[in-house]
């Protein structure tokens, strides 16, 4: 008896290309979003990080502001606006836990941190406090549309006894000069620097691993001892970002622009002052 060769189609020639085109598509789009998320972590770590600063700041405000300080007074801003540092740098420690477009700059001219990363950290920061912002807002929207006297009413300090406007962005107590206002937030504001590379500083005492719970007892100090006169914006996102939110999704009154543009100047100029040696 012969044996009778045949062909054997233990894989059809027809099917085989189709399965390594499919293989190779995949593999592709796995590289493909492999690099997109490698080099989008950093932005997206900002983002989350400002995001959950403003849930617990703007959070926080809103509740005292609304409540007519029942439910919290100047005391838990201090907190609340502490611990949203804390947890934002818990959360974005992978890129820098900068959360903070002035602290990116300072770390640009002093830190060597590369020029060209600085406004895509900034676009994060700030998309990431509007995003806090808007849901704040429409977690309180119906606690502002009764404290404020109805849902098409949205006023500003300065032109109504129930403003809302300050719950998501600062403005300056009624005494205040400009000047008073320039030299509030930059007192302010360098000190939350100075206190920033001082914790980061391991040649100095240093915080190491607490560096997040030191930094929400530097928060809550500035905002203790000097954070009446203007509110301690000592964030360009913190602030812009929610003011455009409320700027592009409410019915906000007439904006301080003046002081806007102070606070946001000199979140970004001062550190033209400190020393490298300092620094």
């Amino acid at each position: 008896m012969g044996i009778k060769n045949e062909p054997v189609n233990s894989v059809n020639s027809t099917d085989s290309p189709t399965l390594l085109d499919a293989s190779a598509e995949d593999l592709r789009k796995q590289l493909r979003w492999s690099r997109i998320r490698h080099a989008l972590r950093d932005p997206f770590s900002e983002f989350f990080g400002t995001m959950i600063l403003i849930l617990f700041g703007d959070g926080v405000v809103a509740q005292v502001t609304l409540s007519q300080s029942q439910k919290g007074n100047y005391q838990s801003i201090s907190w609340g606006w502490g611990i949203g540092v804390m947890l934002g740098v818990y959360a974005s420690g992978i890129s820098g836990a900068h959360i903070n477009p002035a602290v990116t700059f300072a770390n640009c001219v002093y830190r060597k941190f590369p020029w060209r990363r600085f406004p895509v950290y900034m676009l994060a920061q700030t998309l990431g406090a509007m995003t806090g912002a808007a849901i704040v807002y429409a977690n309180y929207k119906s606690a502002i549309d009764a404290y404020e006297g109805g849902p098409h009413i949205r006023t500003v300090p300065g032109y109504s006894e129930t403003a809302t406007a300050g719950i998501f962005c600062t403005y300056p107590a009624p005494f205040m000069t400009k000047t008073g206002q320039f030299f509030s937030e930059f007192i302010a504001s360098a000190i939350l620097m100075f206190m920033i590379f001082a914790i980061k500083d391991d040649k100095n005492l240093g915080a190491g691993p607490l560096v997040p719970l030191a930094l929400f007892f530097v928060i809550f100090g500035i905002g203790a001892c000097f954070g009446w006169e203007t509110g301690y914006a000592i964030n360009l996102a913190r602030d812009f970002g929610p003011r455009l939110m409320k700027a592009l999704s409410t019915r906000h009154g007439p904006e301080l622009s003046e002081y806007f543009i102070l606070v946001n100047l000199v979140l970004l100029v001062q550190y033209d002052s400190w020393p490298s040696s300092v620094c």
